[in-house]
């Protein structure tokens, strides 16, 4: 079993009622758990998540999780 310090932003933090703007939250994974299953975890829509870092580093969502890792997740961003 592996812990993770999760971080939703902007829109996503809606599927994690009660959390601050970058407030990470504790999540337990089987070890071996990618970036996708933690999406799947926080019953995130997997279509509206676009960017993905791992310890302040982009990554996809196959990418392999260890214990200790913080994870930011991000929906599409637009701006003007």
């Amino acid at each position: 079993m592996i812990t993770v310090q999760a971080k939703l932003f902007a829109t996503l933090r809606q599927y994690k009622p009660g959390i601050g703007i970058g407030e990470p939250f504790s999540v337990d994974l089987p070890d071996g758990s990618t970036v996708r299953d933690l999406v799947r975890r926080l019953q995130l829509p997997e279509d509206q998540v676009k960017l993905m870092f791992i310890n302040a580093r982009a990554a996809e969502l196959d990418h392999p999780l260890a214990d200790g890792d913080e994870v930011g997740i991000f929906p599409p961003v637009g701006g003007g």
